[in-house]
């Protein structure tokens, strides 16, 4: 599917990864260096993982079929180099979430105590969930300077 009701699917599926990938990437953390959070939340963050990274594909197939479909400028190819690293972050995403998981069944299976594991998924954590927050950011960034360029949006006074 490349357009719905009239609009590129692209710009469509686009928000939905804009909001899980920081969102999966902030629980993420919060799980990891929180127990409680974990033992709460990880099968959610786990599902939010795996819808990211099924929609990252979906998403940049249907970005490349737009750039197919318009003139292609400078912005538009730095768009879409950087838009190519989101399923590295994507699968990121993926990993700390299935290594959460695995580590609350070990520890719901275990006296649960700290170990090194748990420190390095909390570093993992962060480090992946912080630059995959950048990476969005900076790749949706990139979109809108290669959608709207320079324009400048000002609302004009209504009528007195």
């Amino acid at each position: 599917m490349s357009t719905f009701d009239g609009l590129p699917v692209h710009i469509l599926l686009v928000h939905a990864i804009v909001v899980l990938a920081p969102l999966t990437a902030l629980l993420e953390i919060v799980c990891a260096v929180w127990r409680p959070a974990r033992q709460r939340l990880v099968w959610l963050v786990l599902a939010l993982a795996v819808s990211t990274m099924i929609l990252t594909p979906i998403t940049t197939d249907a970005g490349e079929w737009l750039e197919r479909h318009i003139p292609s400028t400078e912005a538009l190819r730095t768009h879409t180099e950087l838009g190519d690293w989101m399923i590295y972050f994507a699968a990121g995403l993926l990993l700390v979430a299935v290594a959460l998981t695995a580590l609350h069944i070990t520890e719901s299976r275990s006296t649960g105590r700290r170990t090194i594991t748990t420190v390095v998924v909390a570093i993992a954590a962060v480090v992946i969930g912080v630059g995959s927050t950048i990476g969005v950011y900076r790749i949706g960034e990139s979109g809108a300077e290669a959608v709207w360029g320079d324009t400048e949006y000002t609302q004009q006074a209504p009528d007195e």
